[in-house]
């Protein structure tokens, strides 16, 4: 019975042991080893906590306790021997002056990691007004590239995109706000590209186009994000350059667009070099509310979904297999009933009043809108 004791407390020891080790693990960027104070630039004292925590046997914690630190630029690099955790409590600021990275495209990156996590509720606070003044991306294709607040590069789990993500697997970003004011260009949430089996659930996202889904991302899932102000959310511009890879497997459900200047898009660009595809797109569940249509005269769109139910199909483009379910849209405006119109798409049609579903046709246009409003 002694021994049974024994060996019981043993594994008691044991027990509390590993967990005081784990606890242990936990790399403080304000301890006396790395020195940070709220107010102070931090990015050395980040880059050795950082450095330290991946070096780790054992799972690790980098930590940013509540406060405002400066952070001129960072670049988080694995593979780490561990998982490692990100806990970001405080404010972490960009400098204004995004002439000052070292890295023209990124202020925050992460490269190469496996099991990487990160959490804490803090902000990564871009400062983007200077840079969105400098930015004629919109106008110029050719244009320079602004920082991209937070990048996400070969992963295996805010001045231009506030995250980018590319070539990623497997990855989930919850819990997240996103937001920029009105005035802000162009600054999309969430991009996407080139990656597989990427999630994004219950986030809060007011600025450009919430997420933007772009060439060779597949398996991609939106579920449970409030939308707006902003643009809706998107997959493309796609066919801009050459060889340009499929998009397929999209899922969008549980959401809500809020004053959003359009609503569900998938737009390419006019005379792509190369021919590509986007498949297997399911929307459900999509309440829009205040949401305006506008038209680009530079992109084009497959299909279009905006608070009027709108599809753009232009001529050149072919779209198959498109179906519309179970829609209800309530137009609460002053210039008369809703209808809609189809051209170069013939979808199939269930559970949906003749007023949404392609009432009359038109040789260029798919749009349901007040019937007395002009586009």
């Amino acid at each position: 019975m002694a021994l049974k004791l024994s060996f019981l407390a043993m594994l008691l020891f044991l027990l509390l042991a590993s967990k005081a080790k784990a606890h242990a693990s936990v790399f403080d960027v304000t301890s006396a080893t790395y020195g940070a104070k709220p107010g102070s630039d931090v990015s050395k004292a980040l880059a050795k906590a950082w450095s330290d925590a991946c070096a780790s046997p054992s799972a690790s914690k980098v930590v940013v306790p509540s406060g405002t630190y400066k952070l001129k630029e960072a670049t988080f690099r694995g593979p780490c021997k561990a998982p490692i955790e990100m806990q970001v409590q405080g404010t972490l600021q960009a400098p204004v002056d995004a002439g000052q990275l070292t890295r023209p495209d990124t202020w925050v990156g992460f490269q190469y990691i496996d099991m990487l996590t990160l959490s804490g509720g803090g902000t990564f606070d871009g400062q983007g007004a200077l840079a969105w003044s400098q930015n004629d991306c919109h106008k110029n294709q050719n244009c320079k590239p602004i920082p991209v607040n937070l990048r996400f590069e070969f992963l295996i789990p805010n001045k231009n995109f506030h995250m980018h993500v590319f070539r990623c697997n497997h990855t989930t970003f919850q819990h997240l706000t996103i937001t920029a004011p009105d005035e802000s260009r162009n600054t999309d949430g969430i991009h996407i590209g080139a990656s597989t089996g990427i999630n994004i659930t219950h986030a809060k996202i007011g600025t450009g186009d919430c997420v933007s889904i772009g060439d060779d991302s597949h398996q991609i899932t939106v579920t449970d994000v409030t939308c707006g102000p902003g643009h809706g959310i998107s997959i493309g511009s796609l066919g801009r350059y050459k060889e340009e890879k499929n998009v397929t497997g999209i899922i969008v459900k549980n959401c809500t667009l809020t004053n959003t200047q359009n609503g569900l898009r998938i737009k390419t660009w006019p005379d792509s070099p190369s021919p590509s595809t986007a498949s297997d797109i399911h929307y459900e569940d999509i309440i829009m509310l205040r949401s305006a249509m506008s038209a680009s005269r530079t992109l084009r769109a497959h299909l279009s979904l905006h608070l009027q139910s709108s599809l753009y199909v232009p001529g050149a483009c072919r779209v198959e297999n498109v179906e519309l379910t179970d829609i209800d849209v309530t137009y609460g405006g002053d210039q008369g009933p809703l209808t809609s119109q189809c051209s170069n798409v013939k979808p199939t049609i269930t559970g949906v009043i003749k007023a949404l579903g392609c009432a009359t046709s038109t040789p260029w246009h798919l749009f349901l809108y007040p019937r007395s409003r002009k586009y």
